[in-house]
């Protein structure tokens, strides 16, 4: 999920009796919550090196057994530079509770990154296997919405914050708003979703109960996250009905989530030596429709094991969760088009590299 996702869950949960355990809970929420994403930094390097490195190790079960221990120490050393700093007899900081939340804030993380077609590699240092969710897309609304409910109604009436909670409402609704990829319905329901919490916010009648919104909101995204898995599920398994009366066979099949619509699932579905693209809409008359032509998979040649052998795009290789590969000849050799079908028939989407090799089939 996106860092506004994680932000905002972490945020909910200390706005809940959680964020009253110790002092400093809120700041240790916020930062579990985010802190797997260090990984981040692959991304500013170069794009094999962000495939190879993004959700590894920052997001298995090694780093969510030691970040929290890290996040710990360091909430206790910003504790004692408080005390240093303030010259007073502040609350120190309960160790017990502190480690709670730390952990409970980093173990948020990989759960909301499973639930995409990106995948996670859970297991890692030990296994480095990719597990996916297929239930919310990589930037939800709906998630923004609810994780948001709490926070925005619990805020202080200072001008700052007022301006800061106008400015990422401005933003995130400019991003929803004024893409073509988002369905009109999805846009007129956020419009009304953000003009329900503006209403209740100016009303202030909720303030007091700000405990119960946090933790009734998170129970929505529980339910709204059980909802898009079995949605799923469903599609699966409508979609291998419809391939069985058909007659094209299945090896493998994916229904992913769409962007902020939960009627439709996005199906790459496998065969023997094809890859189909289907959609399930379940508001339309026709449920299941083809939505681009079938693509040839693609033999392992010896001029693709050489390609993938290239140690340029081993973070790619690995990556791949539906690998598709086409040679070219060209004077010098050959040229091998490797992508995912995930995101590669997509414009501008990931998953296509392109190795160049002599006749000899060596890497140029």
């Amino acid at each position: 999920m996106d860092p506004v996702a994680h932000t905002l869950v972490g945020a909910s949960l200390a706005k809940t009796r959680l964020g009253r355990l110790t002092p400093l809970a809120t700041v240790t929420l916020l930062l579990a919550a985010n802190a797997p994403d260090i990984d981040a930094i692959a991304m500013f390097l170069d794009r094999e090196t962000s495939l190879h490195v993004r959700r590894g190790w920052t997001h298995g079960i090694l780093a969510i057994a030691v970040l929290p221990l890290i996040i710990t120490g360091l909430m206790v050393g910003l504790d004692r530079l408080r005390y240093i700093i303030l010259k007073r007899n502040a609350e120190p900081v309960a160790l017990k509770p502190l480690l709670l939340l730390s952990y409970l804030g980093v173990l948020s993380h990989p759960m909301l990154d499973w639930l995409n077609t990106y995948g996670i590699r859970l297991l890692m240092p030990f296994d480095d296997r990719w597990f996916y969710g297929d239930a919310l897309f990589i930037v939800d609304p709906w998630i923004w919405l609810l994780a948001s409910s709490a926070v925005v109604l619990a805020h202080t009436r200072a001008t700052t914050s007022i301006t800061l909670w106008i400015v990422a409402a401005g933003a995130s609704s400019s991003l929803i708003l004024t893409n073509d990829v988002t369905p009109i319905e999805a846009k007129l329901f956020w419009c009304l979703g953000l003009g329900c919490l503006v209403g209740l916010r100016i009303w202030g009648g909720l303030q007091a109960r700000i405990s119960q919104v946090a933790i009734k909101s998170l129970l929505a995204i529980f339910v709204y996250i059980s909802s898009m898995a079995l949605g799923s599920q469903v599609a699966k398994t409508q979609v291998r009905q419809w391939l069985h009366a058909e007659g094209i066979p299945l090896n493998k099949i994916m229904a992913g989530p769409v962007p902020a619509n939960p009627f439709v699932r996005d199906v790459v579905v496998q065969g023997p030596h094809r890859y189909y693209f289907l959609q399930v809409n379940w508001l339309a008359a026709d449920q299941i429709r083809p939505t681009s032509p079938s693509i040839a998979i693609g033999d392992k040649s010896p001029v693709v094991q050489a390609a993938l052998r290239a140690p340029h795009i081993q973070g790619t290789r690995h990556w791949m969760r539906f690998p598709t590969y086409q040679v070219e000849q060209t004077t010098n050799g050959y040229e091998v088009i490797i992508s995912d079908a995930r995101y590669s028939r997509r414009p501008g989407g990931l998953g296509t590299i392109r190795v160049a090799l002599d006749h000899q089939l060596n890497v140029q």
